[in-house]
């Protein structure tokens, strides 16, 4: 299939999904092979005939669905994002949670492809603030739909070149390495629950504290439906509590329910009028 061929498949499927095409055109070439891929795997001859397939097999929209998931990740993605959390956005929460009682700071990584982002934020807890919260602990639910990504966050074993970002210090604290491996520690892995999740049928049961939803709902799925589920996403979310986008993103014109925090790394927070917790 040439690549003008795709263009045009992807901008007319991709509506019928209500995602963006916008959002894949960078990363087209990603999910083009993966319905070349498909069509062959089937026995269709060309496009307008994997089109007629679809119109014919209505079960067959679940199976593009799910060759159109990127799968881009990181640790340490953003080190700006993570540099704020560490710095302000999670002291803050931190001793919000205190003054209400709770001994738990709940997180949700939403959209964690193969571990990286709720792993950072575990070793990130445990190296930098445990120790000044020691009454505290993380409590991190990671989701993603893709079964195979989450085989690889349970495995937790990577490759250098999705570590090399993470500061050395916590890469040498956190990590075995095992031939080529990286292998993140028991003892980091326990903080974090992992889920497998379609955000778009069901998510975790908050409330909580931090949701970081970067680089899925506000990126690839279209208006409508981003305006759906940040409703859903904001009510799952604590007063005060904090929700992270893509540094790329923005929230929908007519969202409601948050005001931007830290605006150039995309942190929003509910309940713009709340008053910071006492000793921050």
């Amino acid at each position: 299939m040439k690549d003008e061929q795709c263009v045009r498949f992807l901008q007319w499927a991709l509506p019928q999904l209500h995602m963006r095409w916008p959002a894949f055109r960078k990363v087209r070439k990603q999910v083009c092979k993966r319905v070349d891929a498909r069509m062959r795997e089937l026995g269709v001859a060309g496009i307008d005939e994997y089109k007629a397939y679809l119109h014919d097999h209505a079960d067959e929209w679940i199976q593009l669905d799910a060759l159109c998931r990127i799968t881009i990740s990181r640790f340490y993605r953003d080190q700006g994002v993570f540099a704020t959390l560490q710095d302000s956005v999670l002291p803050i929460l931190a001793q919000q949670a205190l003054e209400r009682g709770a001994t738990q700071l709940r997180v949700w990584s939403a959209g964690c492809g193969s571990g990286e982002e709720p792993y950072t934020l575990a070793v990130l807890w445990a190296t930098e603030l445990q120790s000044q919260f020691p009454e505290l602990s993380i409590d991190i639910v990671a989701t993603d739909a893709d079964p195979n990504v989450m085989r690889r966050a349970r495995d937790a074993r990577y490759k250098f070149g999705t570590l090399k970002n993470l500061p050395e210090s916590w890469r040498d604290r956190a990590f075995a390495l095992e031939g080529e491996n990286y292998c993140l520690k028991p003892e980091y892995k326990l903080c974090v629950q992992l889920l497998e999740q379609d955000i778009r049928q069901e998510q975790p049961e908050g409330p909580f504290d931090l949701v970081l939803c970067r680089n899925l709902v506000f990126t690839y799925f279209d208006e409508a439906l981003q305006l759906e589920h940040l409703k859903r996403i904001v009510d799952a979310m604590h007063d005060g509590a904090a929700l992270v986008l893509g540094i790329h993103e923005k929230l929908p014109e007519k969202g409601r329910g948050l005001a931007k925090w830290f605006d150039e790394q995309r942190v929003y927070r509910k309940n713009s009028g709340i008053v910071e917790p006492k000793g921050v």
